[in-house]
């Protein structure tokens, strides 16, 4: 048997391998969903006017000033990051490279499975998770931080701020991928302290 066949036969074959190309594909995919969902819905939320029994009221500026940009809300909300000096055009350039990623994790993933991919899965995570936590800290720092600046010590490091967001996407890896032991972490803490909430 050809040898590169070999290989990627038992790539497909060996069940601890397949389990986490599997689960790899998946949790980028939904990362993925949540980094598009952060781009969005805080713009969308910034513009909401209350609400009433059919959900948000979302401002008509909202419309004027985000939706106007571009047909997809999606990259509508990515340029109105941009003019608001929250993203640059590496920030867009990093965005589109995670999407390729994740259109070929869910796309190929038999491919993924079998003989694996033509970029570094870990390093897009990591690029996902970095674009991730610059917007949500451009958020945190322009919007709630300028709401209540006495809320928050003078001398805070944003480098030290770890967004809601980003914790959760961490963990979700450190929890599917990571060693057993950290995973072991989560869940342990968890069951120890869900009472006490």
């Amino acid at each position: 048997m050809d040898e590169k066949v070999k290989a990627s036969w038992e790539r497909v074959l060996h069940p601890e391998t397949l389990k986490t190309n599997i689960i790899t594909a998946s949790i980028f995919s939904m990362a993925f969903e949540m980094l598009k969902s952060s781009i969005i819905e805080k713009i969308e939320g910034f513009f909401t006017n209350g609400f009433d029994e059919n959900g948000m009221i979302v401002s008509p500026e909202y419309k004027e000033k985000v939706l106007a940009l571009n047909r997809s809300p999606l990259y509508a909300s990515l340029k109105w990051l941009q003019d608001m000096t929250a993203i640059d055009d590496k920030d867009l350039e990093s965005f589109e490279h995670i999407k390729r990623c994740r259109n070929t994790l869910a796309h190929e993933m038999l491919t993924f499975a079998s003989t694996g991919v033509d970029f570094d899965v870990a390093g897009a995570f990591e690029e996902m998770i970095g674009l991730l936590r610059k917007i949500e800290i451009w958020w945190f720092e322009n919007l709630e931080m300028a709401i209540d600046p006495d809320a928050y010590p003078k001398d805070l490091d944003l480098d030290q701020v770890t967004p809601g967001p980003v914790w959760s996407l961490q963990m979700l890896i450190d929890v599917a991928l990571g060693p057993e032991e950290e995973a072991r972490k989560y869940y342990e803490h968890f069951v120890a302290n869900a009472d006490k909430t």
